[in-house]
């Protein structure tokens, strides 16, 4: 499937911009060529995961996490080795993006 959204979104209730783009997902910019493309890709990837733009939560028992993915990106990391942590995702129907 082949989905077109911009790079810097507008935030619908706070006017926020933020880039909405990921390494894993994004292949091209409009009207650039995917090699074209790749160097500023990976040049915004690593601005928006350095570490004065992250959030580390440490899970602990009773923890509760969420988060809006109009503004923040998730990368879970396998940091609870032996520990069950049981976990459900909720989805609410979004906007389009601006």
């Amino acid at each position: 499937m082949v989905a077109e959204h911009p790079v810097v979104r507008t935030h619908p209730e706070t006017g926020r911009k933020a880039l909405y783009l990921s390494r894993q997902h994004t292949v091209r910019f409009k009207d650039m060529s995917v090699e074209e493309s790749r160097p500023l890709i990976d040049y915004l990837s690593r601005q928006i995961t350095r570490p004065e733009f992250t959030c580390r939560f440490r899970w602990r028992a009773g923890s509760l996490a969420f988060w809006d993915n109009r503004s923040t990106q998730h990368y879970a990391i396998n940091d609870y080795s032996g520990a069950r942590r049981c976990m459900h995702r909720l989805t609410v129907e979004g906007d389009r993006p601006s």
